[in-house]
């Protein structure tokens, strides 16, 4: 081949990231179609490109006839014999060579226009074959411009466009900044491939995850699922496949090295880790989190409602900032979650009665004897319904028994309540489906069979026992005293998760 357009048929194909003989069928076509401008007859044209000498060589191409109805593409076979002796064969194509150097420049500029576009082609053909491959992979790229708001990233050789909406509001970019997010999606138009990307996807959060923490890439702790609200809070819930391999702490890390370094890359987004469970309260009272839950009942299995009662001064830091902590919860656990105050829950067991017309209740419950009535009378605990709206540990208090003892008696209330008045139901924060967490092809988000996960020890773990409540304190992350989930903040502790709702019946929808 000659050496000159030999090296640049590899350097052009070594720049492109594309084939040499994509390129040379792109010559071959180019010279084809520059030579029926220029010759502008009806014959059956057709370009060989020669390795030896380095050229594009022309020939008109007939086909041997016996009887000859068109002289621009046939041949009879007489002629043929007289020129190829007895070997003609009616059928057989005969190729006469054409002179090349003859086109001209018009002829030249027509081919260099045709070399462009079947380069141009090829290369988005490739380019979209490539990340077609990998959507739902993490990329790094650098910002190139901006157009009406979107981004365009540089990813080695291609162009990627970050959208707005899938932009994090927390976030701020100039040219040159450097840029790692999800590959979403990869569409086909007209200008060629056009490579989506994503900050606020669900999948980069599991991304990141998987590159932090060493368990997850091996498949030993499973994220089970993943919501977010770009730039402000997000939650995941994680499960072992091994019983002695704590989840929350293995995703938390030394003293909060892996969670802090994933806060970091999402511009201090907060992150809730939480375990996973089967058991629907189980898993609620842990997604409530950072919150601490006193009581959690199913209310309507069918329709998937769950009831959650906090106390008094949790309710504001249970809802969060406009909702944001019970809405994701509810995105976690796919339930609807109708979360109540205690006084609120007093006030509706005492509605009940009323509706009804009845009395107050005396304390006359199973396991209650005349001591510990009098004892819960001098802490104004004097009806039934009172009872049921007392937490736990007041009971605990009082009545100087464990909290599981105490929590029995005023289940056993409660269920007297239930007997006798039945249930109320009130507004619910609706559950909206998961986005953008379908389980990844080989992904550590692939859910296990049941049966290979080990029940926990404890409904709730901490989730690193190293990490001290001045160390939690500092990097601004609630700590639950009684072992409950693990939540995850920045530095700045946002104190606006704990604002006050703006009634005294504050809304529990999700939005």
């Amino acid at each position: 081949m000659n050496n000159a357009l030999q090296q640049t048929i590899e350097s052009l194909a070594k720049e492109k990231g594309i084939e040499a003989d994509v390129i040379i069928t792109a010559i071959e076509d180019a010279v084809l179609t520059a030579s029926r401008k220029y010759y502008k007859s009806d014959e059956n044209l057709r370009t060989k490109f020669n390795p030896d000498s380095g050229q594009v060589e022309l020939f008109a191409v007939r086909q041997i006839v016996e009887e000859v109805t068109d002289p621009a593409a046939e041949i009879s076979l007489a002629e043929a014999r007289e020129l190829y002796g007895e070997e003609a064969e009616p059928g057989m194509e005969i190729e006469f060579p054409k002179p090349t150097d003859v086109l001209g420049r018009i002829a030249a500029q027509t081919a260099k226009q045709v070399i462009f576009q079947k380069v141009r082609e090829a290369e988005r053909e490739n380019v979209f074959g490539e990340f077609s491959q990998r959507v739902g992979e993490v990329i790094n790229g650098l910002v190139k411009r901006f157009e009406s708001g979107d981004i365009v990233v540089e990813v080695g050789r291609v162009e990627a466009l970050l959208p707005r909406r899938e932009q994090s509001r927390a976030e701020n970019y100039t040219t040159g900044d450097r840029v790692r997010a999800v590959i979403k999606d990869v569409n086909k138009n007209t200008k060629g491939p056009q490579i989506i990307l994503s900050r606020t996807d669900p999948v980069l959060l599991i991304k990141l995850f998987e590159q932090e923490v060493p368990e997850i890439y091996d498949g030993t702790v499973v994220i089970r699922g993943a919501v977010r609200e770009a730039g402000d809070r997000a939650k995941v819930a994680v499960a072992s496949r091994e019983r002695e391999v704590d989840p929350v702490g293995a995703c938390v890390g030394m003293k909060g090295t892996r969670v802090q370094a994933i806060i970091r890359e999402l511009r201090g987004e907060k992150i809730d880790i939480v375990e996973w469970s089967d058991d629907p309260t189980t898993f609620v009272t842990n997604g409530i989190s950072p919150a601490r839950v006193q009581r959690v009942s199913v209310v309507d299995e069918a329709g998937r409602v769950i009831e959650v009662v906090v106390e008094d001064r949790q309710l504001s830091l249970a809802i969060g900032k406009k909702g944001q902590n019970v809405r994701l919860a509810a995105k976690l656990t796919g339930w609807k979650i109708d979360i109540k105050s205690e006084e609120e829950k007093r006030r509706e067991v005492e509605a009940q009665f009323d509706d009804l017309g009845a009395e107050p209740a005396p304390l006359s419950v199973p396991g209650l004897d005349e001591e510990m009535v009098e004892k819960l009378n001098a802490a104004g605990i004097e009806t039934v319904e009172r009872m049921v709206s007392a937490s736990a540990s007041e009971l605990s208090e009082v009545l100087g028994l464990s909290e599981g003892a105490a929590e029995a008696l005023r289940q056993g209330a409660e269920a007297a309540t239930m007997a006798a008045g039945g249930a109320v139901g009130s507004g619910t924060t609706e559950a909206v489906p998961q986005e953008g967490i379908d389980p990844l092809p080989g992904s550590a988000i692939e859910p296990p069979p049941l049966s290979a996960i080990a029940a926990p020890e404890s409904a709730n773990e901490t989730a690193d026992a190293e990490m001290t409540a001045s160390d939690s304190k500092e990097a601004g992350t609630p700590t639950d005293a009684g072992g409950h989930d693990e939540s995850v903040s920045d530095a700045s502790g946002d104190p606006g998760d704990e604002a006050a709702p703006e009634s005294s019946e504050p809304s529990r929808e999700g939005d």
